[in-house]
């Protein structure tokens, strides 16, 4: 077989941060199919990246262990320090950036304790969470979705899985909003106030074992040392607060914007779980990840893919291909890669399902006339390479208050799963 021939000089890359890409990343992803099954692309100002759009060729890098590492420490130090986006491709000890047996290890951990996390406790847990917040908006008639809702739901979740008392919510809510500030100098304050939490929530637990997620890593077969119960915590609440906040959100502006679903919020055929599919297969909550480094110079289906360069998958792409799968718009769950696949598939997609949906369903069976407060054109969209996150979802609704009749989210029981008529 012919070794190819790398390209004289490297094709302009196509910028994944900014307003365009934002506003419609889709156009984009048209764009870069035309480069073939893998396009050159740029994450950050200076930091370069091959990106793939093909279905086919995304499962190939997804379960090519051979030819592709998850390790990124070569590549790193390559990269200015204060690039932003080596906060989501930094080398950590966790299950994310390790590749063959410690892969393992961490991975046999990680599921094994996600499996211990029993559906119906989640949901109570969720319903719970939700009251709480919609209490802080319901007399008022409007809220914000993302920054009330999507954004605080997921990580007073983390707090309760991690065994954290619901005071200490506040903290993980801080310090994640710090996280998202617009200066770096706010966003290091706020992983160093993560840090912080997660090592007192290790510190507790180590002392006092409890049923929650924290103990049952601190006692696994694998022998997961302090330190790397910490990371496998850290990447818990920093990878799952960010994809089920903008599923959550995604899957709401659909069904907020959709006379389809807005129609039958309280007794139409299309239910929030058609939603988040519909989401899942065309504008996943992290659209572009996954990110490999090849082990060796490889030719990637007539790509030249130098060793230890970026290869992210673009979910968001992928799905879309057009050559990639038959048929029309998916309504099933099936193939779609919003979580990945291969031996690197997201641990967590079950609870992440779980929490998404009871999240919906316990907000608009409160709030069942809830609409937009703008046009869907309106919306805005954060900028980012990774995500396809809504900036803001406002909305308004008929207030609710404590005293009328009936039962409300100031009364309901904590146990109830669903309103009394």
């Amino acid at each position: 077989m012919t070794r190819p021939v790398p390209p004289a000089e490297e094709p302009p890359r196509v910028p994944l941060y900014g307003e365009d890409f934002a506003a419609d990343p889709h156009a984009v992803y048209d764009r870069l199919r035309t480069y073939g099954a893998c396009a050159p692309v740029e994450l950050a100002p200076g930091v370069h990246a091959t990106l793939v759009t093909n279905y086919r060729v995304a499962l190939r890098v997804l379960h090519d262990t051979e030819t592709f590492s998850k390790d990124p420490r070569v590549w790193q130090h390559t990269v200015p320090e204060d690039s932003e986006v080596l906060a989501m491709m930094s080398w950590r000890p966790n299950v994310l950036y390790n590749d063959g047996e410690v892969h393992t290890r961490y991975r046999r951990a990680l599921t094994d304790c996600v499996s211990l996390i029993e559906p119906f406790d989640l949901r109570q847990l969720v319903h719970r969470s939700a009251d709480a917040l919609i209490r802080a908006f319901g007399e008022r008639g409007s809220v914000e979705l993302i920054g009330e809702y999507a954004r605080l739901l997921p990580l007073m979740i983390f707090n309760g899985l991690f065994g954290m008392p619901d005071a200490d919510s506040a903290r993980l809510i801080g310090a994640m909003a710090r996280m998202f500030d617009s200066t770096s100098e706010e966003a290091t304050r706020g992983l160093e106030e993560l840090q912080e939490y997660i090592l007192d929530t290790v510190s507790r637990k180590h002392a006092e074992r409890g049923n929650d997620f924290t103990s049952w890593l601190l006692d696994h077969p694998e022998g997961l040392t302090p330190e790397e119960v910490v990371w496998h915590l850290v990447l818990s609440v920093s990878a799952g607060h960010e994809p089920v906040t903008n599923l959550i959100g995604n899957a709401l502006a659909r069904m907020l914007s959709d006379s389809r679903y807005y129609r039958t919020l309280t007794s139409g055929a299309l239910t929030s779980g058609h939603a988040i599919t519909e989401v899942l297969w065309q504008d996943p909550p992290m659209a572009n990840f996954s990110t490999h480094f090849p082990r060796r110079d490889v030719d990637l289906d007539g790509t030249w893919v130098r060793s230890g360069t970026p290869v992210l998958i673009s979910y968001a792409a992928a799905n879309t291909d057009p050559t990639g799968r038959t048929g029309g718009p998916r309504s099933d769950a099936g193939a779609h890669l919003a979580f990945a696949a291969g031996p690197h598939a997201c641990p967590m997609q079950q609870p992440g399902l779980l929490i998404a949906t009871t999240a919906i369903d316990r907000l608009t069976n409160w709030l069942c006339d809830i609409r937009l407060s703008v046009p869907y054109a309106e919306l805005t969209w954060r900028r980012g390479p990774f995500h396809r996150a809504l900036a803001a979802l406002p909305a308004q609704f008929t207030p609710i208050s404590p005293d009328q009749k009936g039962s409300t989210p100031w009364n309901v029981n904590p146990s109830s799963s669903t309103p009394v008529a």
